[in-house]
C-alpha cells in the first residue's frame, strides 16, 4: 500500500492533544486548508465539520462537512448556534473570530491553536504583525479556560510560534 504524497501531516500539537477530545465528539477545523487536521479528527471517528475560503483544497476531508466561508469579509458567522467538542486552528490568525471560536466550545470542549508568533520575521513569512500572535496572546485568548499545554517561541523548521491546547471547564486528571 503507497502513500498519498499529497498527504500533509498533521502538526505534532494537534496530534499530541487530539485524545482531549471527547471520543466521538463534534470538531471544528477552522481555516482547514487541505483538511490535514479533519482527515486526523475523522480518523479518530470523530464529526468534523471543516471550515475555509476555499473547500477545494480540503481533498483530504473526505467525510467531513465542508463549508466554503471567508471568514474576514464581514460576512456572518456560518456556524451561528452550533457548538463543538473541539476547535481547531492552525497557521491561521483572524482575532476578530476570537470571541466566535471560544462561544463555538460546548462545556468541556478543547481549543487546540497554533500560529505565527511575533519573532517569526526574522525567518521569513508571515512577517506582517497583523499575522503574528503577540507574545502570550493566545494565553489572553484562553483566560477563563483550563490550559492543559502552551509554547511560544522557535519551533522546528526554524519558525517562531505559540501553541495551545485549552479546556472549556475543568481539565481531566492526566493529560496525554
Amino acid at each position: 500500500m503507497g502513500t498519498d504524497p499529497f498527504r500533509v501531516a498533521p502538526s505534532p500539537w494537534i496530534a499530541r492533544f487530539a485524545a482531549l477530545v471527547p471520543a466521538g465528539g463534534s470538531v471544528l477545523d477552522l481555516a482547514c486548508g487541505g483538511g490535514r487536521h479533519a482527515r486526523l479528527f475523522l480518523d479518530r471517528g470523530h464529526t468534523v465539520t471543516a471550515v475555509d475560503r476555499d473547500v477545494t483544497q480540503a481533498r483530504l476531508a473526505e467525510g467531513a462537512e465542508l463549508i466554503a466561508a471567508d471568514l474576514e469579509d464581514g460576512s456572518p458567522w456560518p456556524l451561528a448556534g452550533c457548538g463543538f467538542d473541539a476547535v481547531v486552528v492552525t497557521n491561521y490568525l483572524w482575532r476578530p473570530l476570537f470571541p466566535t471560536i471560544l462561544a463555538a466550545l460546548k462545556p468541556g470542549g478543547v481549543l487546540l491553536y497554533e500560529t505565527f508568533a511575533a519573532g517569526n520575521e526574522v525567518f521569513g513569512r508571515p512577517a506582517n504583525p497583523d499575522h503574528l500572535l503577540r507574545r502570550g496572546e493566545l494565553l489572553d485568548l484562553a483566560r477563563g479556560l483550563t490550559v492543559a499545554a502552551y509554547e511560544d517561541g522557535i519551533a522546528e523548521h526554524a519558525k517562531v510560534v505559540q501553541r495551545i491546547a485549552a479546556i472549556s471547564g475543568p481539565g481531566p486528571a492526566e493529560l496525554p
